[in-house]
């Protein structure tokens, strides 16, 4: 069995950002995640997609945000247990967490920690015949990497940011690319519908609105769409067929951890330090909802930052724990590596 101080659930860039925080407190994190690699959706779903709310980073790929984040908490040594879910959980007698996963592997801690994004996720697939046939073959639901498509025909259907997004970075590859959407308002941000408008009047791609992709068609591989507009059908000739509809998250088996969910988040306590209601398990990043929740990342990390606080008073109830600055006291990893603050010099005026 593995034994640590928290166990977290996910390793995502808030899961990630935890084992920092509590490696600042001597805490030691074990990791589960059902994804082969650490990043979340930033390393599994966009790597490449470039991220522009992180602070300090005018722009950051999703990817190198993971990189970064692995860097930064390599001196606190945390366990990973990764392409395995967290199916169950048990109390002990004695105040301690026991998750297993669905290999069997079992985790014990004080503390549990709920980091997993927006839990596990499907594609949400347009009702079209053929479609499964051609998934791998021209469909897909995923954008990994942009060079992918790089002198592609692409048909992107979709109205959000997720659609208008990848419309605006691919069509700096692709040899074509046209945006289909079932209606003429667009529901992402208003700069992102005007670069797109902007790409239209230049003639470097074709919105299709009000639009559907009704058909797809060929042998072996995707070779065309069929698009209808009001009356009118037109096909049109594609290498690949991307419905990005968003994806459809679930909880999945921690939704019957006994916790309280709301429209499949995890309620939490944001007075204070984003408990549960179950004592001991907390709930940070997008997994989570209270008022004015708002699903960022750097939310997420204000978040763990202050649920590391609770869980240190939870491990260590007869301790002090007074806030150092990293800027005075630098980093002191568990591999006895020291990141030394440089100290500050005072001199008199002469």
């Amino acid at each position: 069995m593995i034994q640590t101080d928290l166990i977290i659930i996910g390793a995502g860039p808030t899961g990630l950002f935890t084992v920092f925080e509590a490696g600042l407190l001597q805490l030691k994190c074990h990791l589960i995640d059902s994804l082969p690699i650490p990043g979340g959706q930033c390393a599994e779903i966009y790597p490449k997609k470039p991220i522009y709310d992180i602070p300090s980073h005018p722009e950051i790929l999703a990817g190198d945000l993971v990189d970064k984040l692995m860097e930064q908490i390599k001196p606190f040594q945390p366990g990973f247990t990764l392409g395995e879910q967290a199916v169950t959980l048990e109390k002990t007698a004695n105040e301690q967490f026991v998750v297993t996963t669905d290999k069997g592997t079992q985790h014990q801690a004080p503390v549990v920690v709920i980091a997993g994004g927006l839990g596990t996720f499907e594609p949400r697939k347009p009702p079209l015949d053929r479609l499964t046939e051609f998934e791998g073959k021209g469909v897909e639901y995923m954008i990994k990497d942009p060079q992918f498509f790089k002198d592609k025909k692409v048909v992107i259907a979709g109205g959000g940011d997720s659609a208008l997004d990848w419309t605006i970075f691919l069509a700096e590859l692709t040899a074509s690319l046209t945006l289909v959407h079932r209606r003429n308002e667009f529901r992402g941000a208003l700069d992102s519908v005007e670069k797109v408008q902007a790409l239209k009047n230049a003639g470097r791609i074709q919105v299709k609105t009000p639009s559907d992709v009704i058909a797809l068609e060929g042998a072996q591989q995707l070779e065309s769409v069929t698009i209808r507009t009001g009356d009118r059908d037109e096909k049109i000739s594609t290498d690949y067929f991307l419905p990005l509809f968003g994806l459809a998250p679930k909880l999945g088996p921690i939704a019957q951890w006994g916790l309280d969910i709301e429209k499949n988040a995890i309620k939490v306590d944001n007075t204070l330090d984003y408990q549960t209601n179950i004592p001991g398990i907390y709930a940070v990043g997008d997994v989570n909802t209270y008022p004015g929740k708002l699903k960022l990342i750097l939310c997420g990390f204000h978040e763990a930052t202050l649920m590391c606080q609770s869980a240190f008073q939870r491990i260590h109830p007869n301790k002090r724990n007074v806030l150092k600055y990293t800027t005075v006291g630098g980093v002191v990893g568990f591999d006895g590596t020291h990141k030394q603050a440089e100290k500050s010099t005072v001199k008199a005026i002469e």
